[in-house]
This record gives structure tokens, sequence and C-alpha cells, in this order.
């Protein structure tokens, strides 16, 4: 039966059944782009050893995050234009063309360019979960699936280490890559079969230009936070260079998404106060939390004496506490209908986390920094899907693609930049530190150690890198409090603005017709 409409009704959904099946597919997916980097990295100085190529190991993980952050807009555009599963179903394609060509990688070339298929793949993966999910369940409704969205963020962040390490040792190192080809068929499988959304059909034009210019703008700006610092001095001229293209790009880009009739990131969608301020807090989380992840197993085997086998473990405080949070604040969304103060309890949480997290010492217990960190992991559970489920209610189902496209990128360049700054702060302070105990030369090009590199140390060296450790972590960890700070003060700005499918359509939601489409049901 064919018919004409507007947009696809939220309410039209599939029976509750029906819906937690897609849901779970949709987890898998999920599960796919998140875990796939966790297991690779693992696995890293296995594959170093057998395709060699070491100058080129960091852009083995730098190929897929571009990729990932370039193409999310463009993904979460085509789903609002020519329909969701279809778009999703050839991200999903795409990944797993990707992961079989880097399992047959034969040299470091060649993998990195099949990393960066996977990373394309993978951005519509992410962006096709929750704007799906925003197209089956009302807003209002959206919270009781909080929870498993932030269970699969924690099971990517345990499991992934632990699967990559017993892959690697029991089977080799391409099936880190191939491990994901049964997943991808099961979620295959399931979103073909038990995913029913109206068919699209948009005539208008993909925006090219729009595409390419906030390709090369996302991508200017990942090499600078990549490269800044460690490949290159931050006032090099490569960085400079690369800091113009990225200024100019995204100039034009914006400038271009007003002369366009299908923008790839409609700017009307910004006149929504909540969709701005989720962006912003959003930014802000990926820049707290990724930095958080990297420091925190870094200060625990350096400083705690942890072991490093079973790193993801490190995290349990933080990610147990994120899970039960999200659950709590979906479950309470669901039956009130009310958000606005989720945002404020988290965005002061995570301030007072990082604030405590920065006062660690060589003396800090791991019960105490495991206390901190699950209050660091409240705060996060309070904001990671709220802002989501916030964004996706503050645009016209018309722009759910771009709204979930658009908060993700926000997320992802929020952590490119947390990793950047919190490293280049951390690893200066250690620098400067070993220095003034005359242990430069330890930490020389790098202010990391392994721990077998560790254990070699004579104790009097060995003590003055624990020190130095703690005193970037404090750096690291003051900055991502001070950085908090602009999240708690946002949140207060937030509205409370009804939840569609619990009472009338937001009134910040922006105003405008959509535009008609032909859907085949």
């Amino acid at each position: 039966m064919a018919k004409d409409e507007k947009q696809p009704s939220a309410e039209a959904a599939p029976e509750p059944r029906s819906v937690r099946v897609v849901i779970l597919a949709l987890m898998i997916a999920m599960l796919l782009a998140m875990l796939d980097n966790m297991i690779v990295g693992t696995a890293m100085p296995t594959i170093v050893g057998e395709l060699g190529g070491l100058e080129h190991l960091s852009w083995v993980v730098t190929a897929y995050t571009l990729a990932t952050a370039a193409s999310t807009p463009i993904w979460g555009k085509l789903g609002d234009m020519y329909g969701r599963k279809g778009t999703f179903l050839t991200a999903i394609v795409i990944f797993l063309i990707g992961s079989v060509l880097s399992g047959m990688a034969q040299d470091m070339g060649q993998l990195i360019g099949f990393r960066a298929i996977q990373g394309l793949g993978a951005g519509g993966l992410m962006v096709g979960v929750m704007a799906i999910i925003g197209d089956l369940v009302p807003p209002r409704e959206r919270g009781k699936y909080q929870g498993m969205m932030a269970a699969v963020m924690a099971v990517a962040m345990i499991g992934g280490p632990l699967v990559g390490g017993t892959i690697t040792d029991h089977l080799g190192w391409r099936w880190s890559f191939y491990i994901n080809l049964p997943l991808g068929a099961v979620a295959l499988a399931m979103v073909t079969t038990v995913l029913h959304l109206p068919k699209k059909r948009s005539d208008a034009r993909i925006d090219y230009l729009g595409a390419v210019l906030l390709t090369v703008g996302i991508t200017a700006i990942v090499l600078v936070t990549t490269w800044g610092g460690t490949e290159y001095a931050w006032d090099s001229a490569v960085i400079m260079e690369l800091i113009a293209i990225g200024v100019a790009s995204l100039t034009g880009f914006v400038f271009s998404q007003t002369r366009v009739p299908e923008p790839i990131m409609p700017l009307h969608i910004f006149r929504s106060r909540n969709f701005t301020l989720m962006s912003v807090i959003g930014f802000l989380a990926g820049f707290v939390m990724f930095g958080a992840v990297l420091f925190l197993p870094l200060y625990q085997q350096s400083v705690q004496g942890a072991s490093a086998t079973n790193s993801g473990l490190l995290l349990l405080p933080m990610l147990l506490s994120m899970l039960v949070v999200s659950m709590i604040a979906g479950r309470v969304t669901t039956s009130t209908g009310k958000y606005r103060i989720f945002p404020i309890i988290g965005g002061g949480l995570m301030m007072a986390g990082l604030f405590l997290l920065s006062t660690m010492d060589t003396g800090t217990s791991r019960l105490t920094s495991g206390l901190y960190m699950a209050v660091l992991g409240a705060g996060m559970g309070f904001l990671m899907q709220i802002t989501m489920l916030v964004a996706q209610n503050s645009v016209e189902l018309k722009d759910m693609g771009v709204a979930s496209s658009g908060a993700t990128l926000f997320r992802t360049l929020g952590s490119s930049f947390g990793v950047a700054i919190m490293g280049a702060l951390f690893t200066g302070r250690v620098q400067d530190e070993m220095a003034a105990r005359g242990g430069s030369q330890i930490t020389q090009g790098s202010a990391q150690l392994d721990a077998a590199s560790l254990a070699k140390l004579p104790d009097q060296v060995r003590e003055a890198y624990e020190f130095a450790v703690a005193s970037g972590t404090h750096a690291a960890f003051l900055l991502g409090a001070a950085v908090a700070v602009i999240g708690f003060v946002a949140a207060f700005f937030v509205k409370e603005v009804p939840l569609r499918g619990a009472g009338p359509a937001p009134e910040d939601a922006p105003s405008g017709t959509p535009e008609k489409v032909t859907e085949t049901v």
C-alpha cells in the first residue's frame, strides 16, 4: 500500500516485543563499532611484529577514527533522505567488508587503508542505531533503553582488551577482525527480517560540496588533535597549516549550508536552545570521559602497581556506576517525563569526580581511587544518553538523522580534543618532573612506560617516575574538572520541553514544514 505522508510517525511503532528484538539487533551493531578498537588495540604489538611498519602504527587507529568522524554527518543525512533501514544495512556491510580486508592485509599500508573502510562503516553504525531508536521509540519511552546502551559501552571497554588478548594468543591477530563477521551476520539477519520502517525516496540532490567541505574540516581537526605535540610540535608548520585548512573548510561548510535545498547539517536545528546545549554538553562529556579512560589505567599500572593484563577491569568502578545510574535515569525519565535535573546533577558529579581524581598521589589506595571513579561514572551516567535523548526531542522527525549524527559528531570531536589536550598536559608534566629529578632520558620521546620497562628501572628512578605520573594525572584531571564546570553551568539553561509521546510536540523544536517524501509500507 503506497501513501504520501510528510514524515513517519513515532507513535506508529511496532509492538513492544518487536521493538525489543530490533533493539537487540541494534545493540549488536553498536557493539561491533565500539568493540573493534578495543580488541585491535590489544593485538597491535603482534600485528606490528608480523607486518612491520612500526613508524606507521598510530595510523591504524587514526585512519579508523578519521573515517568514522568524517562520515558520521553524511550517514545521518542519507538516512533522513533515503530511509534508515537501507542506509543502516549498507553501513553494516561496509564495516564487514573492511573487517575481512583488514584481516587479509599483507602489509601495514594495506591495513591502514582497510581500517579506513571499516571506519567508514562504523560511522553509519553509530548514527543508524541512535536514529532508528529515535524513529521507533517515542522520547518518553526511550529512557527504558538507556541502560542497554550504557551496558554496551561497558562491555566494550571491559571485554575488549580481554577478548583481544585471548583471540590474539589462541587464534592469531587476524581473527581480531574476523570476529566481527558472525556478530555482523546476526545483526544483518535480525535487522533485515524484523525491522520494518517506511521506505523513502527523495528527489533532492545530495549536497556534495557540503560533504567534501565537512569531511576536509573534520579530517584536519582530528589530525591536529592526533599529531599535535606527538608527531609534530604544536607550533610547527604542519599543524598551523592543518588548523588553517580546518577553519577555512568549516567556514565554507557553514556558508554552503545556507544555500542548498538539502544541507548535510541544516543550521536551523541549532535554533533550538536544547539541541545546541546538548551538543556542547556532549562535546564536554566526550572530552572528559575518553581522557579518563586513557589516564586512569596508566595511573593504576604505573603508580598503584596494577597488572596491565586485565586493563579493562581497572575501569570497572566507573563503568558500573555509569551503567546503574543511566538505567535509573532512564526509568525515571520514562515514568515522569522529566529530565532537566539529570544534566545538572550529572554535570555536578562529573566536575566533583574529576576534582577528586586530581587529588590522587603516590599514596592513594585502590579503594579510594575506585570511589573517585564511581563518582565520575555516576556523572557520566546522568549525561551520556540524556544528551542524545534531548537532542533528538528538540528537532522535527524529518531531521532525526542529522540530530543523531550531530550529537554523535560533537561527542566524537570532544573525545579527540580531550585525549589530545589532556595528553599534551600529562606528557609535559611527566617530562618536566623527570627532568627535575635527573631522569629525563627515561621518558625521552614518550611519557608512558610499559610494566616491563618500569620493572627494570632502579628504585630511585622508578619512584621518581611514579611521582611524575601522579603529577601528570593531577594536571590532566584538574583541567578536566575546569572543563566540566562549563557543562555544569550549561545544564542550568536546558528547558524542560515535553517529550514526544508524553504530551504536545516540543515547543523548542525548530519550525518549518517537513519535505514530502514517498513512503511504501
